[in-house]
């Protein structure tokens, strides 16, 4: 890929000093975290099917002829039923989706009869997509829809402990701190974005989530090794110029990484339906996001604590962060 020119026209080099800056980028953290937390307890998460709770039909074109699964979603949408799911299956007995079989879910609203409601889905199925038979109809109740969003959000903590466990055993206590702090601002601010757009959370949001935690510890990663061997290797250098060169040297590879996969994720959420759309739009989030956690939440929180410099000599005053000239 040497041949784009893009990532020809990124320097081998650079020279910034990220280090100056992190007063003000910790100030803005600060602030969007907390309108994030603020935000996700009012107006709260715009919960989708999963967990919510609704009910679930399958429809079935004869064999030979498609389903439509954009007009059948559209035309459920139509009723006012908020989070409309509808995924293509494969017939009982067969091992591919021929493309006439459906799992359709939708919302039930509070104060309308299910009964009714069900058939104003078949009719408005049938109104446009023609002929259809439905089977299967079940309600998922909140009661197993509350056990789902509960089993969700540990699934997430457990990821952040283990990550952070991971940090530890590879580096040092510090660099553990300072990742999981990124992770947590990450996590948070995705949460933000979600309020703020009203995007429906469900089980796809949350593996959008874990993915971006998965990316975010791996760009810290990237960083962290950088940092380690540097301190090793400039034993009498700052450590506020030590963190500069890291981030510095492992930039270029950051930007590549992060432009290809926004790239990919922005594909999909254009072309990618209503179903990714939300999924695609999080991650593309949690990739910049994460980027710059690496840069001003983790690499900070060590430069205040301090590290080990070798075998032997050690770095522990604390750090204050701000405009400070190089010495």
């Amino acid at each position: 890929m040497s041949w784009w020119p893009l990532i020809r026209a990124l320097p081998v080099k650079t020279n910034f000093r990220f280090v100056s800056f992190a007063r003000y980028a910790a100030a803005l953290s600060a602030v969007l975290v907390t309108a994030s937390l603020i935000g996700v307890f009012y107006p709260g998460l715009n919960l989708g099917i999963d967990f919510r709770g609704g009910a679930s039909m399958e429809v079935a074109k004869p064999v030979g002829q498609t389903l439509n699964l954009d007009a059948t979603r559209r035309a459920v949408g139509e009723l006012g039923l908020g989070d409309v799911q509808v995924q293509g299956i494969a017939r009982l007995g067969t091992q591919t989706n021929d493309g006439s079989t459906a799992v359709l879910r939708f919302q039930i609203p509070e104060g309308r009869d299910q009964t009714v409601v069900v058939q104003q889905v078949e009719a408005a199925i049938s109104g446009a997509v023609g002929a259809v038979t439905y089977s299967g109809v079940s309600v998922v109740g909140s009661k197993v829809s509350g056990e789902l969003f509960t089993s969700g959000l540990l699934a997430l903590g457990a990821a952040i402990v283990l990550m952070f466990a991971y940090i530890w055993f590879r580096f040092e206590p510090q660099f553990g701190f300072g990742a999981v702090a990124g992770l947590l601002h990450d996590v948070i601010l995705v949460f933000g974005l979600i309020v703020v757009l009203r995007l429906e959370f469900s089980l796809n949001m949350v593996a959008a989530i874990l993915t971006v935690i998965g990316y975010s510890m791996n760009d810290t990663v990237v960083v962290f090794d950088r940092l380690r061997e540097n301190l090793r290797k400039y034993k009498t250098m700052p450590l506020r110029e030590v963190i500069d060169l890291s981030i510095n040297e492992t930039l270029t590879r950051t930007i590549i990484t992060g432009i290809t996969a926004v790239m990919v994720l922005a594909a999909l959420a254009v072309f990618g339906g209503d179903a990714l759309y939300g999924f695609s739009i999080a991650l593309m989030f949690g990739i910049v996001v994460g980027t710059y956690s690496s840069i001003y939440v983790g690499a900070p929180i060590i430069l205040l604590w301090g590290v080990k410099r070798g075998e032997a000599a050690e770095d522990t005053r604390p750090v204050k962060l701000g405009m400070a000239s190089r010495p």
